[in-house]
């Protein structure tokens, strides 16, 4: 196994405006890029065209961020 399979890591990420249950499960090698690419691959609707803010959970820890996705760069909700 190469060294960046053994670094990525599973994630479950879903648009904050949208319920839990439409997470999809991402493998990445961190909560920011597991953020950027949720929103690269299933494009959530959202209301404001300029940004959307999702929330990324380790499924290994439980950990969860959120994170605000704007042109492709990830930033924390704050």
């Amino acid at each position: 196994m190469t060294q960046a399979a053994t670094e990525r890591r599973r994630f479950s990420v879903h648009a904050r405006h949208l319920d839990r249950h439409h997470a999809q499960l991402m493998e990445e090698a961190s909560f920011e890029a597991a953020a950027v690419a949720y929103v690269e691959d299933f494009h959530p609707a959202i209301a404001d065209e300029d940004e959307v803010r999702v929330i990324v959970r380790d499924l290994e820890t439980g950990h969860e961020h959120c994170f605000r996705i704007e042109s492709g760069q990830a930033a924390d909700c704050g």
